[in-house]
């Protein structure tokens, strides 16, 4: 399977320009075997207009509803033909030979679960977002991003075997998602390819980084750096992925820590910084009801 089909698969919402330029960047690439799947997460325009006007072969899902990004992908891979998927950010642009370095790799690696390429910030370029990661800590649920920060002089260029992907660009086998299920929806932002890559390891596959594939990503310009929606998610979901995935026998831990030091920490600069908004969001996000959500089953669906 030299060259196989490759769904590339983008959510955008209220982006038209930032998902046209990713579309530019695409059809350059030189690898021949691929088709694009864009999902509008309902818009205020006619995406499906706009973009096939421009670009007459993708492929235009238009939701109802804003489905968040897990949401978005899932319903996007039911319009996926290819032997691999691979989930890409609208915010970002790509070397033409990314996606050629990609399936290489992946045609190599036994048993993979999901790669992702080598990040670099769109701007100012030459600096490295990700070259694979750290595992999370059990007691913070934190982790490091290497090479994050540095100026890239092709220290990161290897592929190697890591703990997480990152979530902006991430190839993965179509046998994985039939076994191991999709995306948690209601994640809706943030942590939900964590949760998702723990997922992948317990059922024993592979998680990896491709240094020779390189991404430019934008970063959080869909949501804002600082906005409520970004701090209202990050602080529910981080709590939500303990509650999934940390050990019972180590959760009164890491939940400690997250209510008697992150959270404190964070309530008290949102209160030095008079952000009442953020302050309300993570508020919200902390004592979200974990029973709401903890006990249902995890997204499965036919692909």
């Amino acid at each position: 399977m030299a060259s196989p089909l490759v769904s590339i698969l983008t959510v955008q919402y209220q982006q038209l320009e930032m998902t046209l330029r990713f579309l530019e960047s695409i059809s350059q690439i030189g690898y021949a075997n691929y088709e694009v799947v864009v999902v509008d997460n309902a818009s205020n325009f006619d995406a499906k207009k706009e973009i096939q006007s421009r670009y007459p072969n993708v492929t235009v899902i238009c939701s109802e509803s804003n489905l968040g990004f897990a949401g978005g992908n899932n319903l996007g891979l039911q319009y996926c033909k290819g032997d691999y998927i691979l989930f890409i950010n609208n915010d970002t642009e790509v070397e033409p030979d990314f996606l050629n370095h990609l399936v290489q790799l992946g045609n190599t690696v036994p048993n993979l679960g999901v790669i992702s390429p080598r990040l670099q910030y769109y701007d100012p370029k030459g600096i490295v977002q990700y070259a694979g990661s750290t595992d999370l800590n059990t007691f913070t649920l934190r982790n490091r991003s290497l090479g994050y920060g540095e100026v890239d002089k092709g220290q990161y260029t290897t592929s190697y075997p890591t703990a997480f992907i990152h979530g902006a660009a991430m190839l993965v086998p179509k046998l994985v998602l039939t076994e191991v299920g999709l995306m948690e929806q209601r994640f809706f932002l943030y942590y939900e390819e964590y949760d998702w890559c723990a997922r992948i390891r317990a059922r024993g596959f592979e998680i990896y980084y491709c240094g020779e594939s390189l991404v430019y990503h934008k970063e959080s310009m869909s949501v804002g750096k600082s906005s409520p929606l970004k701090i209202y998610y990050m602080t529910r979901n981080r709590i939500w992925y303990a509650l999934r995935n940390v050990p019972a026998s180590k959760r009164w831990l890491t939940l400690s820590f997250l209510y008697g030091a992150a959270l404190p920490k964070q309530l008290l600069q949102f209160i030095l910084q008079k952000r009442w908004d953020l302050l309300r969001a993570a508020w919200r996000g902390a004592f979200f009801k974990p029973s709401e959500y903890e006990n249902r089953d995890r997204s499965t669906a036919d692909i």
